[in-house]
């Protein structure tokens, strides 16, 4: 259980994806406009990362990886499909993300409207896929790719409201015309990536 709690951790303060990777910078810059924008993308992702991160655990323990058909017939024993893993992890991503997608639209159509073409781009968000990769890099079971996957959804969502809370401050301050915009922007989600580094070595 420590070992799940320390990976649970890790993932949202240290081993985050947008501050200590930079992996989903493109949604993180452009979606982080509102709070209640970035959190409905948070939990988005943590729902995709939620379902898509132990079905991945699953294909590559018993579909993907050399010997893992022989439960079917010995005589698959030999055959290696690991070379299928990324399309595999792709097509499992854009299922969730096309689920969660119609709920959204459902449940909340202003906050479908405001997610846009950010929401069916989580297929492609390369966090989404990072995480998947990692998990089987790492080596992690079921569960501790679950609370892998659970703990960088909230990682990422954190970053998202961070930003976006400051954001909607600046708005409103007054800031030199030479660092309005972009450069602004890019200026917070630096100092923000500082910030969690004094986060660096905890858990081991």
């Amino acid at each position: 259980m420590e070992n799940l709690v320390n990976i649970f951790v890790k993932s949202i303060f240290i081993d985050n994806m947008i501050f200590a990777y930079f992996l989903g910078m493109c949604s993180y810059l452009a979606v982080s406009k509102t709070v209640k924008t970035s959190t409905g993308l948070g939990i988005a992702v943590i729902f995709v990362l939620g379902f898509t991160v132990p079905i991945d655990f699953l294909l590559e323990k018993f579909v993907l990886k050399a010997g893992a058909l022989q439960w079917i017939s010995p005589g698959l024993a030999d055959v290696d499909l690991s070379f299928l893993s990324f399309i595999m992890f792709i097509a499992v991503i854009a299922s969730m993300v096309q689920l969660v997608e119609m709920v959204i639209q459902k449940v909340s159509p202003v906050l479908y409207q405001s997610l846009g073409i950010f929401l069916p781009l989580i297929t492609t968000n390369c966090a989404i896929l990072g995480l998947a990769i990692f998990q089987t890099n790492r080596g992690y079971g079921f569960f501790e790719g679950l609370f892998f996957a659970i703990g960088a959804g909230l990682g990422l969502t954190l970053a998202l409201v961070l930003m976006a809370s400051i954001r909607e401050d600046v708005e409103v301050a007054d800031v030199p015309r030479l660092v309005r915009g972009t450069a602004l922007v890019l200026i917070i989600a630096g100092s923000l990536s500082l910030a969690f580094m004094g986060f660096a070595g905890l858990g081991g």
